[in-house]
């Protein structure tokens, strides 16, 4: 569903360029496979419409890239007397000094903690920061 509804996203094909179509091809294709043993019979004429002799069923599915799993950035939480009020993204390994920096400087923070002072900062890395006023 995720990679259906990115697809959808795309307003103009004549806009895209080479790479782009060609991704986005290889998006149509990889969904037309997975589909295939659901609703054999429209994936094998949507196949036969792309331009492939063998079935879909027949087809190889497409291989995990196990890369593309890894994470190289998390979302922060930021948290303003235990309550929920703004996130940002930060790298994994991001220490808590630069976790606090980049809360205390966030722009829809400031308005929770204008003119009061700061009582304690608490940064969970990777999870979230906490700001006492």
């Amino acid at each position: 569903m995720e990679l259906v509804n990115t697809m959808q996203t795309v307003d103009d094909e004549a806009d895209l360029g080479q790479a782009e179509l060609a991704t986005l091809g290889f998006a149509l294709e990889t969904t037309v496979l997975l589909l295939s043993p659901l609703v054999p019979h429209f994936c094998d004429e949507l196949w036969e419409t792309m331009g492939h002799d063998a079935p879909a069923l027949l087809s190889a599915w497409p291989t995990f890239d196990e890369a593309a799993t890894v994470k190289d950035e998390i979302e922060v939480v930021i948290q303003v007397n235990g309550k929920l009020r703004s996130r940002f993204s930060a790298a994994l390994d991001a220490d808590a000094e630069t976790l606090k920096q980049a809360a205390l400087a966030d722009e829809r923070i400031g308005s929770f903690i204008a003119g009061k002072p700061i009582k304690k900062v608490i940064a969970v890395k990777n999870k979230l920061v906490n700001i006492v006023v």
